[in-house]
């Protein structure tokens, strides 16, 4: 009899180690995707909404806030899955020089712990970036009229 006690234990404790192992991994699978979604989001986000006009003529490099927030929720929603909700929240957004800072909040899959309880992790991501350049200079300091 008290062998078949240590094989019943044994297997509610390999089926525990599975349920923990599940939600670490479910867990940092989606701060990673999110993270580097993010990063790759954020950089063509920037690049794509600077003003090349202000840059022609004056050299100085400048991005315009809404086409930044456009940009950044276009290309965000096209490469996420539609089995989460994001919420996306944007600080910090600088014109001149480029800044920005965005928080991205999500939770992972919901898991029944009891028939009553029910657990979900919320995972919140930040990450600010600055655009630089090595060129302190525009090709055309007088301005741009046949470029």
């Amino acid at each position: 009899m008290k062998e078949s006690f240590w094989t019943y234990l044994v297997i509610v404790l390999g089926l525990f180690i599975t349920v923990v192992l599940i939600i670490v991994q479910d867990l940092t699978s989606t701060s990673e995707e999110d993270y580097y979604l993010m990063k790759e989001v954020m950089e063509a986000a920037m690049i794509d909404s600077v003003d090349y006009g202000i840059y022609r003529s004056t050299g100085q490099i400048r991005i315009i806030e809404e086409k930044f927030v456009e940009n950044f929720t276009r290309r965000f929603a096209e490469s996420v899955s539609a089995n989460k909700d994001y919420r996306l929240e944007f600080f910090e957004i600088y014109e001149s020089p480029p800044k920005a800072t965005v928080r991205i909040s999500t939770s992972s899959k919901e898991y029944t712990v009891n028939s009553s309880e029910v657990v979900d992790f919320g995972i919140v991501t930040v990450l600010s970036e600055i655009m630089e350049t090595k060129y302190q200079e525009s090709k055309w300091p007088n301005g741009c009229e046949n470029c």
